[in-house]
């Protein structure tokens, strides 16, 4: 499924999350999959596949999924045996309760020996979240160092995010690093706290320092 580009802005129900999880936070790497996976009258069978990196809050879209639709997640293709994937697909066509399958990689890249199990996944929409543009990481910062009890001062994560590698693992690595040093130092995440602790830890490119804040996400 193609991702949108510029930023989105929908009227999400989503956005508060569940009551053990955070707020989704949606941005051009996943508001394709999230507007596909709030219309499910559209589909044309009752089964997708959801892909994206780890950490990218795949699992939190299925709970929601599941909270709003009534549908059946099963979080990993390989948790379950191929024989249950082809009966939870059937069930899901029969009923017309929608199925929702997470997965690592591509159906195609599954290695799936059951033939009709394969011939089925073929007509399955997929729908993958990309890494996460500028304003969704910085955002996705800001949602960490929350859900941690942290605060840090408001420059921080428009700092980050010019210097840093562009993946959701990075982020979590970030984040768990500055909560880490802040613990160890009882010092306050600040711009100073966090340009020594990524430095040194080799998280954040030394040759970017230098670069300027984006401040265009709102």
């Amino acid at each position: 499924m193609a991702v949108s580009t510029g930023q989105i802005a929908l009227p999400l129900d989503w956005s508060a999350g569940g009551a053990n999880d955070g707020p989704l936070i949606v941005g051009t790497s996943n508001a394709d999959a999230v507007r596909y996976l709030r219309h499910v009258a559209t589909w044309p069978v009752r089964t997708a596949v959801l892909t994206g990196p780890r950490g990218s809050g795949r699992s939190l879209m299925g709970r929601l999924f599941a909270r709003e639709t009534g549908g059946r997640v099963i979080d990993g293709h390989d948790s379950v045996s191929e024989e249950a994937l082809f009966h939870a697909w059937n069930a899901a066509q029969a009923s017309g309760t929608p199925l929702l399958i997470i997965a690592d990689a591509l159906p195609a890249d599954w290695g799936i020996a059951l033939p009709d199990l394969a011939s089925r996944l073929r007509a399955v929409p997929v729908l993958t979240i990309g890494e996460p543009d500028d304003c969704l990481a910085r955002d996705l910062i800001e949602a960490l160092f929350a859900r941690r009890g942290l605060v840090i001062a408001p420059e921080v994560p428009s700092y980050i995010v010019p210097r840093m590698e562009r993946s959701y693992a990075m982020i979590h690595r970030i984040v768990a690093a500055l909560d880490a040093a802040s613990l160890e130092k009882r010092r306050r995440i600040g711009i100073r706290l966090t340009r020594e602790t990524l430095l040194s830890q080799g998280l954040i490119d030394p040759d970017l320092l230098e670069r300027q804040d984006d401040a265009t996400c709102r």
